[in-house]
């Protein structure tokens, strides 16, 4: 051994036993470059060269709060992580996302209404109609983009997957009505689970779309009998579920080890009973030319006839009398009023021990993966139960124990191959909207949808029945089946919507299209690009810069190496190679299986 690396070796070995003996906290690297000066060839770009010691060049924290951001709203802009990574409170931002003010859609659409109305009227257009679902779109995306409350607007869209209404009925000629039933949503995201489920039960959209509007009570003589439909499902998709679970979703078994059904026909047949009598509560516009508005609203009158954002009243006459005996045996005494039926049999469903689980899993589904441990769902199971003030069904202590738990924030989850989720179509596209910079001339982000809808098979409130785009226990043929893991959002991803969706990022990012209304053929919202042309000269540089902003730092290996040797193929001879190689990068991050999987 020669002399200079014995004295070396001599300094490291004396230096250890040092540093076992006392604690220090002066080392190089991660943030810890006092006194040091570190020279490079090049400062282009993100290379600058005091980055490689001082914590600069490290990504890791940008990478969680992106994570994070993605997870609690519907994406976010590099200042927005960067600001969230200089901390990585989560708590914090989700205390501040509590306290922002509520934006409601109703009264955006109103405005959309009318600033609608008057484009066809300063173009000499009598042939207008709204407000529809057009509009209600129109109003959806704007206040998307637009809105501070984004974690209350993320988990009204969520809650708008559980609880279904859809425009694939008459609904969709009551842009009115959407939003106020969306509302419904968004006022109660942050609220409690109790207030969902009873605004819900007597919205009159909600009563047309599955039927308890203007539910008759029994008349053996005519043959009639309540309708059952919303009685079903308010048991079956919006609290208690098919088979009684333990805490952790599991399923309880009877002594022959069996699934034990939480309810059966008998107990929908009463709960039909309570959901009688339920009519408009007031005339509409249109009726208003041919009744008095005084006068009472008729239990016959359609709902054309009534206001679609006014809940429902009493018509005790149609009201079924006398007990009523649902799920649990629980007994609804007789002699009340409809709505004192109403209220009682929705708490009692809302206090089965059922819904805690049920509803905990289907968040995190919508929010975080696909197939959560018993464990996690135990855990937010618990929040929902009691959130330690002895209150049920709050969804400020659900959201938390979502979003803060450990098998949402741990990296060491990140590699489990039974984590993550496929990222819905909406959830993608709102991603782009928001990391990207957009530019709206007149300043609304008017989108009509359609074309993303036949494209993709998802848009806001277009399920295609009550039980949502897709279901929670789908499994793709395949690995999924052998593995006993669910993927719910395959069930719309097939060879059509796989390749719409490919079109579509095509022309977000080639065409620069971001949103179309309906008033002429240019888009009225377009990508703009031009703050990473510099990046993409140094390959590296722009795709580093993408995979913190929309893969959160999961790009892999070969995709990385695919699209780097795809931009080099574009020389920087062409005077436009910045553009194009920033639209192919982007486009092929947005196509990446790496984009389209959230870990």
């Amino acid at each position: 051994m020669n002399q200079r690396l014995f004295t070396i070796v001599t300094i490291i070995t004396f230096a250890a036993s040092v540093l076992s003996a006392q604690y220090y906290d002066d080392y190089i690297g991660a943030g810890n470059d006092r006194g040091v000066t570190v020279r490079s060839s090049s400062n282009s770009g993100d290379a600058i060269a005091s980055n490689t010691i001082n914590g600069e060049g490290l990504d890791a924290k940008k990478m969680a709060a992106s994570r994070f951001l993605f997870q609690s709203s519907f994406g976010a802009d590099i200042d927005e992580i960067n600001t969230l990574a200089e901390t990585l409170d989560y708590e914090g931002w989700i205390d501040n996302q509590f306290n922002q003010p509520t934006s409601l859609l109703l009264p955006k659409l109103w405005e959309t209404d009318a600033r609608a109305r008057a484009i066809h009227e300063a173009e000499n257009d009598d042939d207008y109609f709204g407000p529809y679902a057009l509009h209600f779109q129109y109003t959806w995306w704007d206040n998307n983009y637009k809105a501070a409350d984004q974690l209350r607007h993320r988990m009204a869209y969520a809650l708008s997957q559980i609880v279904v209404i859809s425009v694939n009925s008459q609904l969709g000629d009551f842009g009115e009505g959407l939003a106020s039933f969306y509302d419904i949503l968004v006022r109660n995201a942050l609220g409690n689970y109790e207030d969902i489920l009873q605004e819900i039960t007597i919205d009159p959209n909600m009563g047309f779309y599955l039927s308890h509007f203007q539910n008759p009570k029994t008349d053996d003589n005519l043959g009639i009998r309540p309708d059952e439909n919303f009685a079903r499902e308010i048991m079956q998709l919006f609290s208690i579920g098919l088979y009684e679970l333990n805490n952790d979703g599991s399923r309880k078994k009877d002594s022959q080890g069996n699934d034990i059904p939480t309810y059966n026909n008998t107990d929908i047949q009463e709960l039909a009973k309570v959901f009688t009598g339920l009519k408009g509560g007031a005339w509409s516009e249109d009726a208003l030319m041919y009744v008095d508005e005084n006068a009472p609203v008729d239990f016959d009158a359609g709902i054309y006839n009534v206001r679609r954002e006014v809940p429902m009243q009493m018509e005790e006459s149609q009201h079924e009398q006398g007990p009523k005996t649902i799920v649990g045996n629980y007994t609804i005494p007789g002699g009340q009023t409809g709505m004192e039926d109403i209220r009682q049999a929705v708490s009692h469903l809302f206090n089965h021990s059922n819904v805690g689980p049920f509803i905990a899993r289907r968040l995190i589904q919508q929010l975080i993966k696909s197939n959560p441990s018993p464990a996690y769902i135990n855990r937010v199971a618990n929040a929902f139960n009691d959130n330690g003030s002895g209150v049920r069904g709050d969804m400020q202590a659900v959201v938390k124990a979502i979003l803060l738990d450990e098998e949402a924030r741990d990296c060491n989850f990140i590699s489990d191959p039974s984590s993550g989720k496929l990222k819905e179509p909406i959830m993608r596209y709102t991603h782009f909207l928001h990391a990207i910079p957009g530019d709206v001339p007149d300043g609304y982000y008017w989108n009509n949808g359609y074309d993303y809808l036949n494209d993709t098979r998802q848009l806001p409130l277009s399920a295609p029945s009550v039980f949502n785009f897709y279901l929670p226990d789908h499994q793709p043929v395949g690995a999924f089946v052998d593995q006993d893991l669910v993927a719910p959002e395959f069930q719309i991803h097939n060879s059509q919507s796989a390749i719409g969706y490919l079109n579509q990022v095509h022309k977000w990012t080639n065409w620069k299209a971001l949103f179309w209304d309906w008033f002429d053929t240019t888009p009225d919202a377009v990508t703009d690009l031009t703050s990473y042309y510099t990046m993409s000269e140094d390959p590296e540089t722009l795709i580093n810069h993408f995979n913190v902003l929309f893969v959160h730092g999961r790009l892999s290996e070969e995709t990385r190496a695919n699209i780097k040797n795809a931009m080099v193929q574009i020389p920087t001879a062409w005077d436009d190679f910045r553009e194009y190689r920033t639209e192919l990068c982007l486009y092929l991050i947005l196509i990446s299986p790496d984009y389209a999987v959230i870990k």
